[in-house]
Parts: structure tokens; sequence; C-alpha cells
């Protein structure tokens, strides 16, 4: 009986084979016979007969490859890659199936050939859950887990699989299709056990009464069962030992809960699927990690077309999209989404993508049992958690964005960092959080929902209120300490000191400040958003500045203009004119560059009389300062000028040095471009020294920029080439990446004056390529100067 199963078994894999295969033909739209015979250099009738599966013998591999080569080239030619569910990935998919055939039609020719064991009359148990429909995407998890297979079975050691991920994402689905396809090679049976660690009411599976039942399934009299457990792990143990056998334990809620139910001898596998990470069996039991994620955009839609048919998919790629973002391409909340469209084909999948918009999403998400309701799934790991740690995440659904660190978790729950690190790490061993990086937690938009949810259910509006108001002033704090270290002779703003339990994150220097707005820059953009809706207008206000210059050295000025324009609607219902006046400024900065004239003009004249009514000299200077910004965007030098003047005639009457600095500079730079290169060397050179006594490095080398411009134009090269060279090492060393490009534009120009054009053409490529990777919109005129030098 048992030769029999084992030849029936690596026959019908023979036969799926050549099935997927044909399966594949006629996704792929039915590339003719001809030309797959073409292709592989055999008759017509060869061809139809392997893909008719009409074969006992396994077909050379180079033949299996030309296949599914020809099946994916006529796919792509016909624009039906989109129709395939099949995987197209030679190494990745198709290369272990066959060697999985080929294993198993050679294993059963040697059982053909060998005697009948005298424990033949011993059950062979094929316990694996059904085979998995519509199963699509996961090559790569698929590959690793065969690769795996491969290595332990040559080295002679035990396999074992630890298959993590959130719930709903298709863990089970992975372990029973993989498990099905090696089948084969553990001829000595297949056990399977629902762990069910994280099912509702917590009642998990115990050990013993999971070996008593494998116990069972291998033949063990009843009677010889041992009744503890350590004699039950033993006796398994020695049943196992010497034979070939799958062991599925899946929903696992820890380590512990597997580790008696693991084989001990090689020849077995044990594939464990769970929400933990089950870091512990890796660690001790050297089991091998597979990290299971959310599907992949064109995997979700895949599945999606599985479910519903490719046509239907295909007709409304824009609602599949949003489906696809609302589900959070989480396999689980698809397939009921799929479901319902199944159980309505007339409903137009734009009507099910707006049912997902709204903050019932979660309701729609119900197949109508506990297991397919995504709410209730969820909960089960919800329910695992110690009461701090479901707080906390609870209290994330209300962060401004789904990615967090211990530092703003502990803000957001107003407990000590450390604390928040082990809830964190908690929630990540429940699958309700994945640490994506070191020290920095996420989770999908699904169960940030889920979170919300419970937040509103379960917690006060004024803890709530209150939970927020600490994470903006955490992001605030923390954004104020990195732009003072970034900048640190500008403009200091107010700040009031942060709510009780708020943890800033420590900065130590400037790297560390711009490592942390460029991991944060989203959660910012996010908290300025949340802080303008929960009507925290001080904190939106605030932040917007504090990510000002930011945006500004990227050039971001349509996320500039954005949060300005909330900051100034913030701090007119504060009746703040200071704060109005700022904002102003900054939103008339990248109207400029966005070259919105008229819109600057009036945000700058709008700052002034505010500023004039006040009476802040400082902030009179500033607007004036933009106002010749503006002039000179214009090509008017002779208004730039004029505002300068006023400008400088304001910092000196106000005392602020660093606005005197900038004054004096930009007067020499204007008087240039108006020919009196000789009298802006005098205001430039003021201004350097300025700079120089208050250390402000950046203002020094726009200082040299400008006084190299002055010597150019009075055709005192030697002098400006050495100008700008100065210039160009303070921007290098300062990271400046927009002044370096265009001081090396100055640079050129002076070496091509000097009649030297091979030294100004390799300046200008320099900048050109600096340009160009920075999108800058200067990159167009260099471009075109270069081409013709």
């Amino acid at each position: 009986m048992r030769v029999k199963v084992a030849a029936d078994d690596a026959q019908h894999l023979l036969g799926r084979l050549c099935a997927d295969l044909r399966l594949l033909r006629d996704q792929a739209g039915g590339p003719s016979l001809r030309g797959l015979s073409v292709r592989l250099g055999l008759s017509k009738s060869q061809v139809s007969v392997i893909l008719n599966g009409r074969i006992r013998k396994l077909p050379d591999w180079p033949v299996v490859k030309g296949v599914v080569d020809g099946c994916r080239q006529y796919a792509q030619e016909h624009g039906r890659l989109g129709r395939l569910s099949l995987a197209t990935g030679v190494e990745e998919y198709w290369r272990p199936r066959y060697a999985l055939v080929e294993y198993a039609l050679q294993d059963a020719s040697r059982r053909k050939h060998a005697p009948v064991a005298d424990n033949g009359s011993r059950p062979i148990p094929r316990e694996l859950p059904g085979a998995v429909r519509h199963f699509v995407g996961r090559d790569s998890q698929l590959a690793t887990l065969t690769r795996q297979l491969d290595d332990s079975a040559a080295g002679g050691t035990v396999v074992i699989s630890a298959i993590a991920g959130t719930a709903g994402v298709g863990k089970t689905a992975l372990a029973v299709h993989w498990a099905h396809q090696v089948a084969a090679r553990f001829p000595d049976g297949q056990l399977y056990v629902n762990l069910h660690g994280f099912d509702a009411g917590g009642q998990a599976a115990e050990p013993p009464d999971v070996i008593h039942r494998f116990l069972g399934a291998l033949g063990v009299p009843v009677d010889k069962i041992p009744s503890d457990l350590d004699s039950q792990a033993a006796l398994y143990r020695s049943e196992l030992a010497g034979k070939q056998v799958l062991i599925l334990l899946d929903n696992a809620r820890d380590s512990a809960q597997v580790r008696a139910l693991l084989p001990g001898t090689p020849g077995c596998l044990a594939i464990v699927t769970s929400r933990n990470p089950l870091t512990s069996l890796v660690v001790s039991e050297d089991a091998h990690a597979v990290r299971l994620d959310l599907l992949a955009p064109g995997e979700a839609r895949r599945l999606l077309a599985c479910r519903i048919g490719a046509d239907r998919v295909e007709a409304e790629p824009e609602a599949v999209e949003e489906i696809v973002t609302r589900c959070a391409a989480l396999p689980l909340a698809l397939a009921i989404v799929a479901a319902h469209a199944a159980a309505y084909p007339r409903l137009a999948l734009r009507g099910l993508a707006e049912q997902l918009r709204d903050g019932r999403r979660l309701d729609l998400l119900n197949a109508g049992d506990p297991a397919t309701d995504v709410r209730a799934v969820f909960s089960w790991s919800y329910q695992t958690l110690k009461p701090d740690a479901a707080r906390l995440f609870r209290l994330l659904g209300l962060h401004p964005s789904p990615d967090t660190s211990a530092c703003a978790a502990a803000s957001l729950s107003a407990r000590p960092p450390a604390e928040a690190r082990a809830q964190l790490a908690e929630l990540a061993r429940a699958g309700l959080l994945t640490e994506h990086t070191p020290g920095r937690y996420g989770f999908h938009d699904l169960l940030r929902a889920y979170a919300v949810d419970l937040a509103h259910r379960v917690d006060p509006a004024g803890q709530r209120e209150a939970a927020v108001r600490r994470v903006l002033d955490h992001y605030l704090h923390t954004a104020y300490a990195a732009a003072a270290l970034l900048n640190p002779n500008r403009d200091q703003i107010a700040l009031a000191p942060p709510d009780s339990g708020v943890s800033p994150e420590p900065l130590a220097d400037k790297r560390q400040a711009l490592d942390w707005i460029i991991a944060e820059q989203w959660t910012l953009l996010a908290a300025i958003d949340q802080s303008a809706i929960a009507g925290e207008d001080g904190h939106t206000w605030r932040l917007a500045w504090t990510l000002a210059s930011f945006l500004e050295q990227g050039r971001r000025w349509s996320e500039q203009t954005a949060i300005q324009r909330a900051a100034v609607t913030a701090a007119r219902r504060l009746d703040d004119p200071r704060a109005e006046a700022l904002a102003l400024r900054l939103l008339a900065r990248a109207d400029i560059e966005m070259g919105r004239f008229e819109e600057a003009a009036a945000h700058l004249t709008g700052a002034l009389g505010l500023d004039v009514r006040t009476g802040d000299q400082a902030a009179q200077g500033h607007d004036h300062h933009h106002l010749a910004y503006l002039r000179d965007a214009q090509g008017d030098y002779t208004g730039a000028l004029d505002h300068t003047h006023e400008a400088l005639n304001l910092y000196r009457a106000a005392g602020h040095r660093p606005g005197q600095a900038r004054a004096l500079n930009a007067v020499g730079w204007y008087q240039t471009h108006l020919g009196a290169g000789r009298e802006a060397l005098a205001y430039c050179e003021q201004g350097l020294a300025l700079l120089q006594e208050l250390g402000d490095r950046y203002g020094q080398a726009a200082v040299w920029d400008s006084i190299g411009f002055a010597h150019h134009r009075l055709g005192e090269h030697a002098d400006a080439i050495a100008c700008f060279e100065q210039a160009l090492a303070l921007f290098r060393d300062l990271g400046e990446r927009v002044m370096e490009g265009r001081t090396l534009v100055h640079l050129g120009d002076s070496h091509e004056a000097t009649g030297d054009p091979d030294t100004a053409r390799e300046a200008w490529r320099l900048a050109l390529a600096i340009l160009t990777e920075l999108d800058h919109p200067e990159r167009h005129a260099l471009s075109a100067r270069v081409a013709t030098t």
C-alpha cells in the first residue's frame, strides 16, 4: 500500500506540473503549438502530449523552461501579463517545482524496487488541509523555503521553518501551499495541527494534547502513550527517528508552545506559522525565519483577478488600485472584498471602493464569521496584550503617521522611553506592529484603523486629546532642536515647555539632527495637518516654521506652500500678528521660487504691514530683504537694491547683526549687477568680517561667491577664481549642493574669461551633474550652454 501511495503522489505531481503549464499557456493567450515546438525543438504532437499530461516520464528541464519563457514572452507581447495567476519566475518558482517532481519520481522508483518493511501496516498520516485555491505571489518566500529545505537536507540536519507575519497576511496559505509542493519528499506522512495561538477566547492548544494526537496518527496505540509531557515528547521523537515526516504547526502563540512538537532527527520538516516572530526558536533551535509582509501591488491585483475575473479587474483599474490601497494589500481583506464583489457581479468595483473610503471600512471587511472578519482576527492578537501595551496600541492610532520611534511612543503614552520600548516589542511579538528598521515601528493601514476604532471605544475624549497634544509637543520640541542645530544663525521663535510626560529625541549634533528630520519628515508634515484639524494652532505654525528650512533646502516648494498656508490660518485664528507675518514671509519665498510674483508681493506687503503694527524692526528688515529677492527674480536690480538698503537700515536700528551681514552682502551683489563693482567689494568685505565674527560659515561662503562675482565683473579673473574656490570649499563642507552647483557655474565663467575653455567646461559639467541630480530648474539653461561649448 505504501509503494502505491508514493508512486501515485509522484505521478500526481507530474500531472499537476503539466496542467499548470497548460494553464499558463491559456492565460498567456494561447501561443501556438507550432511556435512552442520551434522554440523547444520538438514536434507539435510532442508539445501537445506534454501540455495535456499524457506522459509518465518527466520532460527535460530545458523543455519546461522553454514553455514558461515562451508563454511569458507571448503574454508580454500581447498585453496579457496581468492575466497570469501563475508565477513566471523560472529560477524562483518553476525550477524548484521541477526539482520537486524529479525528486518524487526518483524516490517512487527507489521504493518500487525496495522490500516492504515489516511495519508497513502502520498508518501513514495525510493531514494537510486541502490545497489553497487562488494562491498568488510569494515567489521569493517559496524559493527561500525550498532552498532552506534543500540546504538542510544536504547537510543532514532537521529542518524548521518559522513563517511569521501580521494577522491576515496569509501565513497559513503560504505554509499549506508550500507543504503540498514538497509533500512527496516526506513519504512517511504529513501531520497538521491548528494551535489556536491567537484565537478568540485565548484557548490555545496544549502541547501534551497535540503530541497525544500526533502519536495516535503515527500508529502508537493509546495505551502505549505516556501521560507526562517529557515522556510523550521522547516517544514522539523516537517515532519520528529515521522517518521522513512533514509537521505543520499552524498559528502558534510563541516558541514555548511548539518546542516539544519539533522533530529531533534529520529527515523531518517542521513548518511553524505565527504572528509572533518566534525569535527564541530561531536562536535556540536554529529555525529558519521567513517574514511575510503585505502583498506587492501587482500580486494584490492578481489575487483579485483570480477571485472575480481578470476582465472585471482590467475594466476598472482605478477602482482596483483604490481597493488594494484601502485594504492595505492584506490578503484577508482583499479576499473579503472579492467575496463581496463575486456575490454581486453587477456591482461596479468603484462602488466597493467608495464604501471602503469612510471610517466604517472595518465593518465592510467582514464575511460573516470570526475567521473572515478583519476586526475579529485583529482582536485575537489584541486580547493577548498586557494592559499597558494594549493602551499604547490604541494610542498609536492617534499618532500622526503609521511609523513611530520609541521616544515618540513614550511621549504619546506619557511613559518613560524604556517602558515604551518594552511595550513596542510586545506589540511586535503579537504581530500588531513591525520593527521595519532597528528602533522604528509601523503598522499597515487596516491595523491603524483598528487602533483608532479601539481608542474611540475605550479611551475617554480627554485622554485622547491629551495624548495628541503630547505627541505634537514631542515633534515640535525635537524639530525645534534639530532646526537650531542645522541653522544656528536663524532667528528663533518662542516655545513653551513641553507637557509632562513628553520625551523629545536627544540630538547631539548637526548630523543627528539631519538624520532625524529626514527620517521624520513625513510624520512632521502629517503632524502639521493633524494639529490644524485638532485646532492646536500654536503647534501648527511653529511646526511649519521648524520644517521650513529643510523644505527650502530641498526646493520642495509645493509642500512649503501647503504648510505655510496652514500656518497663516492658524496664526490668524490665534490673532498673533508676529506669527502671521513670519508665515507670510515663508509663503512668499515659495511663491517667488514658483514664479507667483503677484502672490508673493501681496504676502510680503501683508507681512510688512503686520510688522510695522507691532513695531518689530528686525522683522521689517526681513520683509524688505524678501522684497529685494522678489525684485531680483523679476530682473529689477535697482528695486532690489532699494529694498536691501532699507533692510540694512532697519537691521542696524534693531541691532540685528546677522541681518546686517546678509544685507551688506546683498547690497554688494546688486551693486555688481548695476555696474558698481568696486563699491560692491567694500560692502561685501564688511559683511564678510561680520559673518566671521558670528561664525556663520554659510553666510561666509555666500559672500565669497559675491566677492568673486564682483572681481569677475571688474575683469579681475584670477582674484575671482580664488574667491569662488573659497566659496566652493565652504559650500561643499556644509553639504549645500545647490550653492555648490551655482558657484561652479561662476567658477567656469571666470576660467572661460581667462582663456581656459577646458577647465571652464569641466566646472560647468560638474555643476550640471549636481543641478540635474537635484532636478533644479537652472539645469535647463546650463545644459544648453554646455552643449554649445
